[in-house]
């Protein structure tokens, strides 16, 4: 599945904070329009959600923005890997098949999907997450893709924030919330959550016992969702 030229117009629009609303049968994004068909196959992909009645990049489409900004970065994003299914004994096993895998999943993802963390707690840490990394974006090295020319009108509510204002925002918003989560719990939730370290990566730099990680992390990933007034 593609993104698009006009799915990369709705990302880079996201990524510099640009308001969106739904209009008809799609979406207006940064004062261009953008069918649902595209934004559609933006969150199959998930690389854009819902919030709030508009559009944001998720965790894993500002890293994907952040990847294509630095064509240096190894894009390990999806990779096309061979599955053999197992014979039975007395049985004719199926043939060799080939899925596209998540090589890139998220320590914090690994554990949701084995029911280690909670939907909340996992809402809560990809929150962190996404502001921890538009916040650490570089300066913006793509074309800008609307040519509507700039209005002498002062700025208002719905005004698309400068990437550079974007990125200050997103930092004081993870500065925050690491800081209401505390310093005793910080630490792990940030090597996990922020920095990508799988578990008994981050145990081992904090001088952890095996297993005291999770039981660490999931008190700060409630406390964290309480900060975000998560239900």
């Amino acid at each position: 599945m593609t993104i698009g030229v006009h799915g990369l117009r709705v990302m880079a629009a996201l990524e510099e904070g640009a308001a969106s609303r739904r209009s008809g049968d799609g979406w207006e994004v940064g004062g261009a329009k953008a069918s649902a068909t595209v934004v559609a196959r933006l969150m199959r992909m998930d690389l854009v959600r819902e919030v709030d009645g508009g559009l944001a990049l998720t965790a894993a489409g500002a890293g994907w923005r952040a990847r294509r900004a630095r064509p240096d970065m190894p894009n390990r994003l999806l990779a096309e890997r061979a599955l053999d299914e197992a014979r039975a004994p007395g049985r004719a096993g199926r043939p060799a098949r080939s899925v596209t895998v998540n090589l890139a999943e998220s320590p914090l993802g690994w554990l949701k999907a084995r029911g280690l963390v909670s939907p909340r707690q996992f809402e809560a840490g990809e929150r962190l997450r996404g502001d921890w990394t538009v916040a650490r974006l570089g300066p913006r090295v793509t074309m800008r893709w609307d040519s509507a020319p700039r209005s002498s009108v002062p700025r208002g509510a719905d005004a698309p924030l400068d990437p550079t204002l974007a990125q200050i925002a997103a930092r004081r918003r993870s500065d925050a919330a690491l800081a209401a989560v505390g310093a005793g719990l910080s630490d792990v939730l940030w090597r996990v959550v922020c920095d990508g370290q799988g578990m008994e990566m981050a145990e081992k730099a904090l001088g952890w016992p095996a297993r005291a990680g999770r039981v660490v992390l999931t008190l700060a990933l409630d406390r964290l969702a309480d900060f975000y007034g998560l239900g």
